[in-house]
């Protein structure tokens, strides 16, 4: 048992694509810390990669749910409400852009890569927290993953870097407007983590050892220690903590040289 208890909870993550996936550190250790949890996958490709990850549950329920379709997110919702009635907590982890978007110069990213981009990594919060808010009886927490590139140029990183700034300023739109319903939004801001997503960008593995020389802890942050710290938002324990952009990068963003 994790020394934050989340029996009786109950919660959904969004953009659980395999083990690599940081949505699903973070779903791994919300079930160990006691969550009733549903997860979401993209499409009927990846409905069984999910499935195999969470055999050996027995507190876990599976939707489809594309975020580019609000009809979709809203669905998600309405079963939700019918199975659990209630939820504490959500966790959106989704991003894309387009391969060729992330590469070469940001000033050819071109006009359906950007939209692409802003639509499935940023929008898909606003919907999601508009449904959400309702099944939030008692108050909760509602929590995105953004990367150091919204402030800071990442070569590679290109039209991501506008999406994750995107996505900060929602955080802090959508926490001023739900804290009067004790809603709570947060940002985790991990270092660079392995993930199928970041084969796609270029520089990665330097951006890693730049990241593992320069951070104070001298070292690249674990896909653990993300999920821990969103097992911290999602609790009581960080009660009085909304519109925050935490970094978990080992200090990281603290450094100037």
């Amino acid at each position: 048992m994790y020394p934050i208890d989340l029996s009786g909870k109950n919660g959904i993550v969004f953009g659980v694509a395999n083990d690599k996936s940081i949505a699903w550190s973070i779903a791994e250790t919300l079930h160990k810390a006691g969550a009733n949890l549903a997860l979401t996958y993209q499409n009927e490709r990846l409905k069984s990669r999910v499935a195999r990850l969470v055999e050996q549950w027995d507190n876990v329920t599976l939707w489809e749910c594309d975020v580019t379709d609000s009809k979709q997110i809203g669905e998600v919702f309405q079963e939700l409400k019918g199975r659990y009635g209630s939820i504490s907590f959500v966790v959106h982890s989704v991003a894309f852009a387009n391969r060729e978007d992330l590469l070469g110069a940001f000033s050819e990213t071109s006009r359906e890569g950007f939209m692409k981009a802003l639509d499935v990594s940023a929008y898909s919060l606003i919907p999601i927290a508009k449904y959400a808010a309702p099944l939030m009886v008692e108050g909760g927490s509602i929590v995105t993953i953004t990367f150091h590139a919204s402030e800071k140029v990442y070569p590679g990183y290109n039209v991501m870097g506008t999406a994750k700034a995107a996505l900060e300023n929602e955080v802090k739109q959508l926490a001023a407007e739900m804290g009067p319903n004790e809603i709570r939004v947060n940002a985790l801001s991990p270092g660079p983590l392995d993930t199928l997503s970041a084969r796609g960008i270029g520089g990665f593995l330097d951006m890693k050892h730049v990241h593992e020389q320069r951070s104070p802890l001298r070292r690249n942050t674990t896909h653990e220690e993300v999920g821990d710290a969103a097992l911290f938002l999602c609790s009581q324990l960080s009660s009085g903590i909304t519109g925050t952009i935490l970094p978990v990068d080992g200090g990281y963003h603290i450094m100037g040289i």
